[in-house]
């Protein structure tokens, strides 16, 4: 654990701006570059700067869920998003989309491979928080 005052305060303020871009690139990646793996790698950046800060315990209690439980469910998301298009007679994984509602002539639409990459990204930031915690434990 790192005693720097000027990085501990830094740090409340860039994590809090990391783990907002993470979830920018999360929504982002279905239409552009970014997505679940690109967004759990910024979110585990944010993690491993706010555990070598606060230590480990504080990390666990601001997540409030076990990694590896984050682990399973991303990997229930990302089967369910894959379920979907077979049980609507398509092969597995195939991308479909739903229109939730049009505001100003524009369409919100919710599709599976949005639930995919929070699949993803729940799978890999349970991962890396995992791996983040049992190194700082040891």
């Amino acid at each position: 654990m790192i005693s720097s005052l000027i990085l501990r305060t830094a740090t409340r303020l860039l994590v809090s701006l990391i783990l907002v871009f993470s979830f920018y690139l999360l929504l982002r990646g279905h239409s552009a570059t970014g997505g679940g793996f690109a967004g759990a790698l910024v979110a585990g950046t944010g993690f491993a700067l706010y555990t070598m800060v606060e230590g480990s315990a504080s990390v666990r209690g601001a997540i409030r869920i076990d990694p590896r439980v984050l682990i399973v469910i991303g990997m229930a998301l990302a089967l369910i998003s894959g379920l979907i298009g077979l049980f609507a007679g398509n092969p597995f994984l195939t991308g479909m989309w739903w229109t939730l509602a049009e505001i100003k002539g524009k369409e919100l639409v919710l599709g599976t491979p949005l639930i995919f990459d929070f699949g993803v990204f729940a799978i890999v930031l349970g991962m890396i928080l995992t791996l983040i915690l049992s190194l700082e434990e040891d």
